[in-house]
């Protein structure tokens, strides 16, 4: 498989190991729906660099995300816009000085948006669903950097389509050479056995159907009786209903035989014009075909241009024009429905001014789902535009015949808190006990951390598959696993995990009790 090298690729290859996992620190909740808020909402708003963001959701959600969208910076240099499409940010010129070192001040503009995008890709690939699929939207200025990229990291089997979205709603007469008129929609899927889901049917694709004869089973479109292959015994000629006489043309064959035709005319499923005397067509019902298989093709009438998103954003924002570059909610929502179920959560760690937590509104309004979104913006506008806007979103927004009822819910707004591990290795005190433990139960479960069980063990975390796990931490002494602390054990398992400073207990009485002893920090995982 051809792959893509750059100037730095080999500092960045490995890199998401390296980053350091940092806790996620609520700051509040904006409910609509209850009296009460939650103590945290299902839906997440993440401010923060969203290659850290990305590290520190491993743990609640590795191989649990069933759609990811995201709309990178498209890296064209162009620095008037809020969103900085540029890779000379100075967030991203102070992370390449750290990862890539003095190589990365003679990176060209590709070599240092390639160097962003790997470790973020990587970090992506682990939290998409076995039956995820990813859709990053591109322009032609990146996407033949970002095939080969993606190829990589997800596997050259695993693309699935390039997706040609109609941005434009009409000419710029002030390009140079050309008009650009479209984006790409890149598509990718974590196993090769991916399928989206059809899309519903509309007045468009009906509008075909009709019923000149007046069939009780409704609308119909004329198949065509011929095939290019045999698909019945040999050949034959029938007789219509005006005594005309047809076989196929030469090359060709009937698509079915003698017999199914005549049963299906006895039925009156066939077709033979207005008089009776035209070849005989197939009726093929409007209310026994399936939904549509989507197309990579995706004109603006049917999901929105750059102007819809603009218009949309305006309405969002009357008080100004703020964010030039949002994806029309219509747009993500055709992504939602060919890729999430009612259940799913949908990730964007670009998340820009919120239009992805906007389409999953809408369609949970619309069929009554449960999708869950999680938002990661770096920008000093991921409050004020991007959680603004979704507050407005689930609130109602827009006045008079423009107004737009609200969709309800909730989300959590987070910060990227301190790291769970300090610069020597060790675990950092400031995170909290609670947050340790969390983490250590993430980290041998991949599963929810239990709520403690009032009079348990005070170092037990929880059970799982006739497993216990004890953590037993003291922030300001040493802690060993000796008999006195066996005697405090009162949880019955069939194995036991146990984290602690020493043991001081023999192999014998540990194979003896099926107990593995994991010392801190060294044996903790590190995600």
């Amino acid at each position: 498989m051809p792959t893509l090298h750059w100037i730095g690729k080999e500092k960045v290859v490995n890199h998401h190991r390296d980053v350091p996992f940092r806790v996620l620190e609520p700051a509040y909740t904006f409910i609509t729906e209850q009296q009460t808020a939650p103590a945290a909402a299902a839906n997440k708003i993440i401010h923060g660099d969203n290659l850290e963001a990305l590290k520190a959701l491993l743990p609640e959600y590795e191989g649990k995300v069933k759609c990811i969208y995201i709309d990178p910076p498209y890296n064209t240099g162009n620095e008037s816009w809020v969103y900085n499409d540029n890779v000379n940010d100075p967030k991203i010129q102070r992370w390449l000085q750290q990862v890539v070192g003095k190589e990365g001040e003679d990176l060209t503009r590709h070599d240092k948006w390639l160097c962003m995008m790997y470790p973020r890709l990587k970090l992506l690939h682990k939290l998409l669903a076995s039956d995820g699929a990813i859709f990053i939207s591109i322009d032609d200025n990146a996407q033949g950097f970002l095939r080969p990229l993606v190829d990589e990291v997800f596997g050259v089997g695993n693309f699935v389509t390039n997706i040609i979205w109609e941005k434009a709603d009409s000419p710029r007469n002030s390009a140079r050479q050309f008009s650009t008129d479209h984006d790409y929609i890149m598509v990718y899927s974590k196993n090769t056995d991916w399928v989206p889901n059809r899309l519903p049917r509309d007045e468009a694709s009906n509008s075909i159907y009709s019923n000149p004869d007046k069939d009780p089973r409704g609308p119909w479109l004329p198949g065509d009786p011929y095939a290019n292959k045999p698909y019945s015994k040999g050949l034959y000629t029938i007789e219509g209903p005006t005594g005309r006489s047809f076989s196929p043309p030469q090359g060709r064959f009937w698509r079915i035989s003698e017999e199914k035709l005549r049963d299906l005319d006895k039925d009156g499923r066939i077709w033979w014009g207005p008089n009776g005397s035209a070849r005989p067509s197939i009726k093929r019902y409007l209310s026994e075909v399936s939904d549509l298989v989507p197309r990579t093709l995706w004109k603006k009438d049917e999901v929105g241009s750059n102007r819809t998103s603009k218009n949309e954003i305006n309405l969002l924002f009357p008080e100004s024009a703020s964010f030039d570059t949002p994806k029309p909610s219509l747009l993500i929502e055709r992504i939602l429905r060919l890729a999430t179920d009612k259940e799913s959560i949908i990730l964007d760690s670009f998340a820009g001014s919120g239009t992805t937590a906007h389409a999953v509104l809408n369609l949970n309004k619309e069929d009554g789902g449960n999708r869950r979104f999680i938002l990661v913006e770096m920008e000093d506008y991921a409050e004020g535009i991007t959680a603004e806007r979704v507050k407005r979103v689930m609130q109602g927004y827009g006045e008079g015949s423009k107004a737009v009822a609200g969709t309800g819910g909730d989300f959590t707004y987070y910060t990227l808190g301190p790291c769970l591990f300090d610069e020597e290795n060790n675990l950092n005190e400031a995170v909290g006990l609670e947050r340790m433990r969390q983490y250590i139960w993430y980290s041998e479960t991949r599963s929810p951390y239990p709520a403690p069980v009032a009079g348990s063990d005070t170092y037990f975390l929880g059970s799982l598959h006739h497993t216990a796990y004890y953590f037993v931490y003291e922030p300001n002494q040493i802690t060993n696993l000796d008999y006195d602390f066996l005697a405090t054990v009162t949880h019955k398992a069939e194995q036991y995990v146990m984290y602690a400073d020493n043991c001081l207990l023999p192999k014998e009485l540990l194979q003896k009790y099926n107990i593995v002893f994991k010392k801190i920090p060294r044996d903790i995982s590190r995600f």
